[in-house]
């Protein structure tokens, strides 16, 4: 199994289509997505190419692949609004493992290796994340690599009937 990434300078057909089938997922919209409610949970999105164009103005995004094969994607932007703790230079970083032929094999784990260390030839001296608090899956990842919990936003994401909060976690690059 070779893993490899690659940094995305420019919206690709390939992986407009790859984001749209896992946007659509019901295995992963409850992960990936803050939902107010079973609507919007339930809810079908549509990316298009300018979609990702502008995503692009704000993310540094990298693409995940086993052999030659899209499994996910990973980014990270700087400094948004949405930080749980307000510090200079933070990147807030998202993981999507997409294919669930990339999934429980440690990918994630080198994924975001990777991505730390790219964040840190950027300059950038910590990462914010946020996990809901019914992934404890994801949770256990980001605890082994290093990051810590500093709060909790309540009643942040509908799953399962219910709602449930994001726990946000840091971790300082050395």
């Amino acid at each position: 199994m070779n893993i490899h990434f690659r940094k995305m300078l420019k919206p690709e057909e390939n992986v407009v289509e790859a984001l749209n089938r896992w946007e659509n997922d019901t295995k992963l919209v409850p992960l990936t997505r803050p939902n107010k409610d079973r609507v919007e949970l339930e809810n079908k999105r549509i990316i298009t190419m300018e979609d990702l164009y502008q995503r692009l103005e704000f993310h540094e995004i990298y693409l995940i692949f086993v052999d030659d094969q899209l499994v996910g994607e990973m980014n990270y932007m700087v400094d948004p609004p949405h930080l749980f703790k307000r510090t200079e230079g933070t990147a807030w970083l998202g993981i999507t493992i997409g294919e669930s032929v990339g999934r429980g094999k440690g990918i994630g784990y080198q994924a975001l290796s990777y991505l730390e260390n790219e964040m840190k030839r950027n300059g950038l001296k910590r990462i914010e994340l946020g996990v809901f608090e019914f992934n404890t899956t994801a949770q256990k990842l980001y605890q082994k690599l290093g990051y810590s919990e500093i709060g909790r936003v309540e009643a942040f994401t509908y799953y399962q009937d219910r709602m449930w909060a994001d726990i946000r976690m840091e971790k300082l690059i050395k």
